[in-house]
């Protein structure tokens, strides 16, 4: 059976003081107009911790930045 190592990361909103996201009033959330700078802003993260064998699950946006979660198969 694989076990998995879990680690949670925050990046505050002036990491990506250009991302634009808009929610409705349903609670959905789109982004919308991302320049390129801050979509390789994101890009960065995601290849750094990708680097090092962690895989993201999910990354949820928020009015204070991002959160992001991700796991790592443990050796057997």
């Amino acid at each position: 059976m694989k076990a998995f190592e879990y680690k949670i990361t925050k990046h505050p909103a002036e990491t990506f003081n250009e991302l634009v996201y808009y929610c409705s009033e349903a609670g959905e959330c789109t982004l919308d107009q991302i320049p390129h700078d801050q979509t390789e802003t994101l890009q960065n993260i995601l290849n750094a911790e990708g680097a090092t064998g962690w895989e993201l699950i999910q990354v949820s946006f928020g009015h204070n930045g991002i959160i992001a979660f991700w796991k790592k198969e443990q050796p057997a």
